[in-house]
């Protein structure tokens, strides 16, 4: 046997505080240790509640005036320690930085809107309109369109177009919007009314406290206009409503638009957002906060306008930036990123010894660690250093070498667990009703979001799937995914963890009692998760090169993704040429590749890939937007060289068999350098296939694709100078 030798205790202590902490202090059921040395408890990681200077109930609560305002940011700067002077506020003259600024179940099977106009004469043609995720819930586009005009907005323009019949099609106006905003990309259209969304910002003057000299300031706003089209050539801002913040994104249901804005909380002097109508404020909408120990960052302002009167409604919430939502026909969801204060979060050293070292420890030495700390607490650290002392004197170098490695092991695995749950989504359901809007519940998970397909709610149930990245004390990157079911409280009754370890979400799609979940590392895991309970419990999975960015219903046992292709050589994954795949579901348990397609090289792009309105399944025909070098697609060449970009569209015939190309369809031929501001559309009105680019819209015959007919939209149009 080696010979004793005397471990200086900083050894151990050394090895438990290899690692900062980022969240919670957890407690620990060592329950299960033996006296053997080479015994393995499980760790286990359970959330304690929040410690620190602040005790959070989580309810929801109304700010009822300015001075409890600021007693509330107040409160939450001192979590941090120190002040912030973020914000929004652009000064414009004098004024120096002290002041601040003032202050949408089965319905997914439907993909594209399809319409046919109630009332309309049995001429009308029916149409498709925006690809949306929820049925009967409509999201904002920069092209909005009916069974007869096309309206368009972009460069701070307005254009209609007189589309049906596709022979006679031509542009009606195309009229500038009394805007400063440098683009306008989003709308909705609600008969003869449009409402504009754009971002611009709002003059304020204020003289300060004690001061003379009125000073001037601007704050980020979003506009929404509503516009009446009913004379195509005679447009009338009908209303121009602006609330404090940065646009995030907005639905339509029936009459109803709702949309939600940012606004950066200044920690100086902070202030209620503000509503105007017509430069004139009008309202300041009631303000509410959660008591929790996050960060309190931005005002997430809801808005509901009734299109048909114009009237308008709004609440705020102060809490973290909203960066996700999703919208069902009853139901609004914020979800973001949890913003917790690391002192609040911050893991004591002492937890961390209790709760992965001392549980590989012999029996008997826990046991009288155990009696110290419930006698003396931290002030029996030196008899439990030195009892930890002479049990490493009785031990040969390599018992020792081993029990440090599987403490090593044992603190990083803890480590882990802890920073896993640091990462967190929080989502707020607020309910609609017409202009009503109540807010609900509040649910948190672990992991982040992807996107708004990352969530689904089916009856009152709501499902969500996350991703949570985390890096380990020795610098790797651990990955997980998990699906999780909450009820109508938002509380978790379901849930599905460690789904293709390592490996991350590139798509996600809910489709009644399944989802559709692609994974993504060097190969493509595509899942079939069975939601039918608030168990969720996989049922198939297909691996197969490449990816999905974006998956679509094609109907209950078919669905199509769009992404990429790839290779693995020698372990390095290179991304190739644009992949559409059909997915059979129809045996879930073998999912399967019907078929798919590759398109382009790694150059090619589509925007169909990052944006699911560029992407049209309707009627059998499949159309995307396709970029690329001419020398690199098929059968492009026309009048562009080797090195040109091809802008256009590639149209398939799809059905169960796979994809038959039907042919393309180019807009432009663009050298290398040219950008492409928008992203491509296609929709259909009775007969015609129309695809739209930012240099025209053309329209083609749906069967053939034979041209029927272009209009132009890039230096052409008879322009008025302004609408108001």
């Amino acid at each position: 046997m080696d010979a004793k030798t005397m471990v200086p205790i900083a050894v151990i202590v050394s090895v438990v505080a290899t690692a900062g902490a980022m969240y919670a202090i957890y407690s620990v059921d060592a329950g299960g240790a033996t006296n053997q040395l080479r015994a393995e408890p499980q760790i286990a990681h359970v959330p304690k509640s929040f410690s620190g200077n602040f005790e959070g109930t989580h309810e929801i609560k109304k700010i009822s005036s300015q001075g409890e305002l600021e007693e509330i940011i107040s409160a939450s700067v001192m979590l941090d320690g120190y002040p912030y002077y973020g914000g929004d506020t652009e000064w414009t003259s004098g004024g120096p930085d002290e002041f601040s600024s003032i202050a949408l179940d089965d319905a997914l099977y439907l993909q594209s809107t399809r319409l046919e106009q109630s009332g309309a004469p049995t001429s009308s043609p029916d149409y498709s309109s925006t690809n949306v995720q929820v049925g009967d819930v409509d999201e904002p586009d920069y092209v909005k369109n009916d069974a007869k005009y096309v309206y368009i907005v972009l460069d701070k323009t307005l254009s209609i177009i007189d589309a049906y019949p596709a022979e006679s099609a031509e542009l009606v106006l195309k009229v500038a919007l009394d805007i400063e905003s440098k683009s306008i990309e989003n709308m909705f259209l609600n008969g003869d009314r449009l409402v504009i969304f754009y971002d611009g910002q709002t003059d304020r003057d204020e003289i300060p406290e004690f001061g003379y000299e009125p000073r001037t300031y601007s704050v980020p706003a979003t506009h929404a206009l509503i516009v009446d089209v009913s004379d195509k050539k005679n447009p009338e801002i009908l209303k121009d409503y602006a609330i404090d913040g940065y646009f995030r994104d907005a639905r339509m249901i029936g009459d109803h638009a709702y949309f939600v804005t940012n606004t950066d909380v200044r920690y100086q002097d902070p202030a209620f957002p503000v509503i105007l109508e017509d430069a004139v404020p009008v309202m300041t909408p009631e303000a509410y906060y959660f008591d929790t120990p996050d960060r309190l960052t931005a005002f997430n302002t809801i808005t509901a306008i009734d299109i048909a009167d114009g009237s308008i409604r709004s609440e705020t919430y102060l809490m973290g930036y909203t960066g996700t939502f999703y919208v069902s026909e009853d139901h609004l969801y914020l979800a973001y990123l949890q913003d917790i204060v690391f002192d609040v979060l911050e893991d004591s050293p002492q937890d961390r010894f209790f709760g992965a070292v001392v549980p590989l420890l012999p029996k008997d030495l826990q046991e009288k660690i155990g009696e110290i700390r419930s006698r003396d607490g931290e002030a029996g650290w030196a008899e439990i250093a030195n009892l930890l002392q002479d049990q490493y004197n009785r031990m040969d170098d390599e018992d020792r070498k081993d029990l440090f490695e599987r403490i090593r092991d044992a603190t990083e695995k803890y480590d882990s667990g802890i920073k896993e749950d640091a990462v967190r989504t929080i989502i707020h359901k607020i309910s609609l009703d017409g202009q009503n809007t109540e807010y609900v519940a509040r649910g948190i998970v672990p992991g982040m979001l992807l996107n708004q397909f990352s969530m689904d709610q089916d009856g009152d149930r709501f499902r969500i799937a996350t991703t949570t990245e985390t890096y380990t004390s020795r610098g790797s990157l651990e990955i997980a995914n998990a699906v999780y079911v909450l009820d109508e409280n938002m509380k978790t009754v379901g849930e599905l963890e460690n789904i293709a370890p390592d490996e991350s979400i590139f798509s996600a799609r809910f489709m009644g009692d399944r989802l559709y979940l692609v994974t993504f590392q060097q190969v493509d895991p595509f899942f079939v998760i069975d939601l039918s309970s608030d168990t969720p419990k996989i049922l198939g999975e297909l691996k197969i090169p490449g990816f999905s960015n974006y998956l679509h219903p094609y109907d209950e046992d078919h669905v199509i993704g769009i992404g990429r292709d790839t290779t693995n050589k020698d372990g390095w994954v290179r991304q190739l040429g644009i992949k559409i795949a059909l997915f059979n579901v129809a045996d879930v348990a073998n999912p399967k590749v019907a078929a798919d397609i590759v398109i382009g090289e790694d150059s090619t792009y589509s925007d169909a890939l990052d944006d699911h309105k560029a992407f049209f399944f309707e009627r059998g025909v499949l159309s995307i937007p396709i970029t690329g070098f001419v020398s690199s697609l098929d059968g492009v060449s026309g009048s562009g060289a080797a090195d040109d970009l091809w802008n256009g569209f590639y149209v398939f015939d799809l059905d169960e068999d796979g994809f038959v190309l039907k042919g393309k369809i180019v807009h432009s031929y663009l050298n290398q350098y040219e950008y492409i501001e928008i992203g491509g559309r296609t929709f259909y009105i009775g007969d015609v296939l129309y695809t739209l680019s930012e240099d025209r819209l053309k329209m083609n015959d749906f069967e053939d694709l034979g041209e029927i007919n272009s209009v132009k939209l890039k230096g052409t149009g008879k322009f008025v100078e302004f609408v108001r």
